[in-house]
């Protein structure tokens, strides 16, 4: 499990699609947010949650606005229920040291869904290769991947991109067929 911070896009689009100058002004233009000390609206982060199947590489994710142990927890318990109803226990969970996974809310709540916590090594992004990958994946297939209008158009598009990758696109680890393929037992796959 890991999440990944990436910037809100302001109203009209965000300067990777529109350029410096047009994303300066969507960003001046954008209602709503709290004020800088220039005058300029603090956009904020997006923090993109993911538990990630170690075997199949099959991937939930949510979009929330902060990474505080409340939230992660919250998360973890919704990828829990997602992941049993397509046949996979939960038994092992690696994070980095992030606060969130170092809190007594997160240790309690492993401990009472018979989950073992590990954490990597501080410093060891590759500990945690596959979450990490899937995150640049992701950032290349729906975060950047078109000019959005609005952060919520992009938080609207990710459970689409989502079944894609899940269902849909091919995975080299799965011997090129997607990661949905290597669960057993899920309904619409029997053979």
């Amino acid at each position: 499990m890991d999440v990944k911070k990436i910037g809100n896009i302001p109203d009209g689009g965000g300067w990777r699609y529109v350029g410096r100058r047009q994303g300066e002004k969507n960003r001046a233009a954008t209602p709503g947010k709290p004020r800088n000390q220039y005058g300029g609206p603090i956009l904020g982060y997006a923090f993109v949650h993911t538990v990630i199947d170690d075997h199949s590489r099959v991937a939930y994710t949510e979009v929330h606005d902060d990474e505080t142990a409340i939230t992660a927890v919250a998360v973890l318990h919704r990828a829990v229920d997602w992941f049993a109803g397509r046949g996979v226990s939960i038994e092992r969970l690696l994070s980095d040291n992030g606060g969130a996974y170092r809190s007594h809310l997160w240790r309690d709540t492993c401990e009472a869904l018979s989950i073992t916590p590990k954490r990597t090594r501080p410093y060891r992004p590759q500990t945690n290769g596959k979450v990490e990958r899937f995150h640049r994946t992701m950032a290349d297939g729906w975060a950047y991947a078109r000019c959005y209008t609005s952060e919520q158009e992009r938080r609207d598009a990710l459970a689409g991109w989502l079944h894609q990758y899940n269902q849909h696109r091919p995975h080299t680890a799965c011997g090129n067929q997607p990661p949905f393929s290597r669960l057993i037992n899920v309904p619409g796959q029997y053979s």
